[in-house]
C-alpha cells in the first residue's frame, strides 16, 4: 500500500533523521569530486553495462502523471513532438510511443550505452524516434533538433545527476529547442527522500548532493531552488510541488518516505 498527497511543504524530519543529517557535515575531497565530475559518463556507461535494461521499471505512470501530454493539443489526433532528456534505456520513450501513435520522440542521454540499449529495442523505429548521445551541459541540442520546435520536453529523474553548478547549462540548451508557449515537465528527488537519508557518512559532496557507491551522483531538490533554476533561464512557473508518497511494506512493517518534486515550466 502508498498515499500520496501533494504541497508545498517539505517532509518533517523525525529527531533521529535531524540528528543523522546533523552529523554527516564532512565533504569528499576536491579532489575526488573532480575525479567524479571527470568520470561522470564513464560511471553511467558502467551503470547501464551492469544493469543492462533491467534496473528500471517501464514509466507506464508517465501519461497519468502527465496529463499535458494529453492537454496540449489542440486537436484529437495532432501530431507531438517530444524531447526526453535524458532517456536512460527507454522506460518512459517506450510505453509512451506504444500508448500514443501520434509522438515523434527526440530522445538522448549522457550514456553511448544506453542509447545503444534503446536502438536494440524492438520497439524503436527511426519513423516515429530519433535517439542520440548528448552531454546536456555541452553539446548543442539544434545541432539535432530544429530550433523552437517541441511541444513537450521531459526531464524526469535527470537533473539531480548533473552537479548543481551546471543544470542551468541544461535549461539553458532545452529553452532553445522548444515551441514558445510550451512546457517541459519536470520529476526528481525532493528534499529528506529516503534515498538521501540511506547515505552513508563520506557520501557528501555539497548541500543536498550525495555520491553513490557506483560513483554515480545524486542531487535533492527545495521547491525554491528548482523555481530560481528555471526562472533565471526565462522560463515561467506553471506548477511546482513536493509529491510525498509512504510506501508501506506490510510483511516487514517498513514505512518508506518518497519524496519528489514534481513541476511543470512554460517557455512564454
Amino acid at each position: 500500500g502508498a498515499f500520496q498527497k501533494k504541497g508545498h511543504s517539505a517532509r518533517v524530519l523525525s529527531p533521529e533523521e535531524v540528528e543523522k543529517l546533523a552529523k554527516d557535515q564532512v565533504l569528499v575531497s576536491e579532489f575526488k569530486q573532480l575525479k567524479l565530475e571527470k568520470e561522470a559518463q564513464k560511471n553511467w556507461d558502467l551503470f547501464y553495462k551492469r544493469n543492462s535494461t533491467n534496473f528500471f521499471k517501464d514509466r507506464h505512470w508517465t501519461t497519468r502523471e502527465f496529463q499535458e501530454l494529453k492537454a496540449c493539443r489542440e486537436f484529437a489526433d495532432q501530431k507531438l513532438t517530444i524531447l526526453e532528456a535524458g532517456c536512460g534505456v527507454g522506460n518512459c520513450l517506450f510505453p509512451l510511443l506504444e500508448e500514443d501513435k501520434n509522438i515523434f520522440a527526440y530522445a538522448c542521454d549522457f550514456s553511448p550505452r544506453a542509447v545503444e540499449y534503446v536502438k536494440k529495442n524492438a520497439l524503436y523505429s527511426t519513423e516515429r524516434c530519433k535517439v542520440f548521445q548528448c552531454d546536456l551541459t555541452k553539446d548543442d541540442l539544434l545541432d539535432n533538433i530544429p530550433a523552437d520546435s517541441v511541444d513537450v520536453v521531459t526531464l524526469i529523474f535527470v537533473l539531480s545527476a548533473i552537479h548543481p553548478d551546471k543544470m542551468h547549462l541544461v535549461l539553458r540548451n532545452i529553452y532553445k529547442v522548444l515551441k514558445p508557449g510550451k512546457c517541459v515537465l519536470f520529476r526528481d528527488y525532493g528534499l529528506y527522500d529516503h534515498a538521501m537519508l540511506r547515505f552513508k557518512s563520506g557520501s557528501k559532496l555539497g548541500e543536498n548532493f550525495y555520491v553513490r557507491q557506483d560513483g554515480t551522483r545524486s542531487y535533492f531538490f527545495t521547491e525554491e531552488f528548482l523555481s530560481q533554476l528555471f526562472k533565471a533561464e526565462g522560463y515561467e512557473q506553471v506548477v511546482n510541488e513536493y509529491v510525498q508518497r509512504e510506501t508501506v511494506n506490510r510483511k516487514e512493517d517498513l514505512r518508506v518516505p518518497r519524496v519528489f518534486l514534481q513541476s511543470k515550466f512554460q517557455k512564454p
